[in-house]
């Protein structure tokens, strides 16, 4: 088993916990802390959980927030299970075990002339 570790993204809760139901809401806030982003962005950020997050974004939405970023981002370990390849017989026993192929003759047509 692997480790897989995946980052929850919990914006939309801590809006609606701080009465900011809207995204555009969101929109002139961040423009006050110097952060510019369009409306649709601004939406996707709320509804979607990013794959990366500019560091200056998130402060501006800590400090409109009056949160942590730990509030917004939180961490979870999952367990992947390993896919199986066909080649992992092994444990299940259905392999061919100590089969093996049959070794080949090769036969050469006679020259009778």
């Amino acid at each position: 088993m692997t480790r897989r570790v995946e980052m929850r993204w919990h914006l939309r809760q801590v809006m609606a916990g701080r009465g900011i139901f809207q995204t555009s809401e969101l929109v002139p806030l961040l423009a006050d802390r110097g952060v510019h982003l369009t409306r649709q962005y601004v939406h996707k950020l709320v509804t979607t959980p990013p794959q990366r997050v500019n560091v200056d974004l998130l402060a501006a939405l800590c400090d409109i927030l009056d949160c942590q970023p730990s509030d917004l981002l939180e961490p979870v370990v999952k367990q992947a299970e390993r896919t199986k390849t066909g080649t992992d017989t092994a444990k299940e026993g259905l392999g061919i075990g100590e089969l093996r192929p049959i070794r080949a003759t090769v036969r050469r047509p006679r020259e009778d002339r």
